[in-house]
């Protein structure tokens, strides 16, 4: 038998790859490395207080000229959604603001259009809304326990950005967080409740299941966040181990994205350690927690 002849590939190596890898793996190492912020309990008492003030003077504002906003939080069960926003509604008109943390859905809930439970709660004008956690419920607990099928899931995602730009177009202005924070953090403030006299009633059955699931529940939000942030109604994210730290910061970021009169801009300035907009090169980078 004839022997077959060698053939040798060329490959031509691009420079620009290696620069771009060179410098992910350097912003990622820089980001390990980085010092975690602080902050004093006296210089959060100080700046809460200053901010809570800034919150008044948007709610004034808002009434006045009739705004509508809708402020939604998701993050990790014990990511601290509970403790930002009560800190947020805290000096603020009860007639004017709602908080919504809707429970199960009953068996009408479930044969309804599924964004028809969440209707009735959005803001009318004069009104400050806030979701403790939202429609995106179906891309997080409910994919990862199986309480939707995958097809109820892609519909889902296919239509929450359409039906986010109508109600945008409406007049809404519409704010997204999410809420990060490392496992151990989880695992500690999990315990934490459990102990706590105080903090019974946030105890679920899906408690034990947030650590068990904690890489299923990664990769749901990596999906959540890459297919729906956009331009119109884009992710904010928070790395939130330290409590103190991301409700301060929350509370700059959305005073610092809304109109208001008499805003003190030099106190609306996030730290973007803790506080940033979402970029789907930040996975890679491990900005959000793994």
């Amino acid at each position: 038998m004839k022997p077959q002849p060698f053939v040798v590939f060329s490959i031509e190596l691009d420079p620009s790859a290696f620069m771009e890898q060179a410098m992910k793996k350097k912003a990622k190492e820089q980001a390990a490395s980085a010092p975690a912020p602080v902050i004093s309990k006296k210089a959060y008492k100080h700046s809460l207080h200053q901010l809570q003030i800034e919150l008044v003077k948007l709610q004034r504002h808002f009434i006045r000229s009739g705004d509508k906003i809708l402020i939604l939080f998701e993050g990790r069960d014990a990511a601290g959604k509970d403790g930002t926003i009560k800190r947020i509604v805290q000096h603020l008109s009860p007639r004017e603001t709602r908080v919504v943390a809707l429970g199960k859905p009953s068996d009408r809930d479930r044969s309804s259009w599924y964004f028809q439970r969440y209707v009735p709660y959005l803001p009318a004008a004069q009104e400050l809304v806030l979701f403790n956690r939202s429609w995106y419920n179906r891309a997080g607990v409910e994919r990862v326990m199986g309480f939707c099928s995958e097809a109820e899931y892609e519909e889902f995602m296919d239509s929450v950005l359409e039906y986010e730009h109508m109600l945008v177009r409406s007049g809404i202005k519409l704010l997204k967080y999410y809420l990060d924070i490392s496992k151990a953090e989880q695992k500690r403030r999990l315990h934490e409740r459990k102990i706590d006299p105080l903090t019974q009633w946030k105890i679920s059955a899906l408690d034990d299941q947030a650590l068990k699931k904690w890489k299923q529940y990664s990769l749901a939000r990596n999906e959540m966040l890459t297919r729906t942030h956009n331009p119109v109604t884009p992710w904010t994210i928070v790395r939130a181990d330290d409590k103190q730290l991301a409700r301060i910061n929350i509370m700059k970021d959305l005073l610092s994205r809304l109109h208001y009169a008499d805003k003190d801009e030099k106190l609306l300035r996030p730290d973007l350690r803790i506080v940033w907009t979402y970029d789907a090169a930040h996975l890679e980078n491990g900005v959000l927690a793994p």
